[in-house]
């Protein structure tokens, strides 16, 4: 199972200057959803799509899947 970062969220937020609270208010997404964001727990789509816009990015920019080490060896 591959497992997904939102670290590049983060930063992102940093950069921008702006709180959870903002985005979950801009991104009209509920406390729960960022709560799992957090925990860098499976969240839907429709989440990330409204961070994306609200922010102005793609999911690339808030995102990113890190490949776990047992399928990478089990693939080759």
């Amino acid at each position: 199972m591959m497992a997904v970062s939102y670290n590049k969220l983060w930063k992102m937020l940093i950069d921008k200057g702006m709180s959870k609270t903002e985005v979950i208010r801009k991104a009209g997404i509920s406390t729960n959803a960022m709560a799992h964001l957090g925990k860098n727990e499976d969240v839907r789509v429709a989440v990330l799509v409204k961070i994306c816009v609200a922010l102005d990015c793609t999911m690339d920019d808030i995102m990113e899947i890190i490949p776990d080490k047992t399928e990478e060896n089990g693939n080759g």
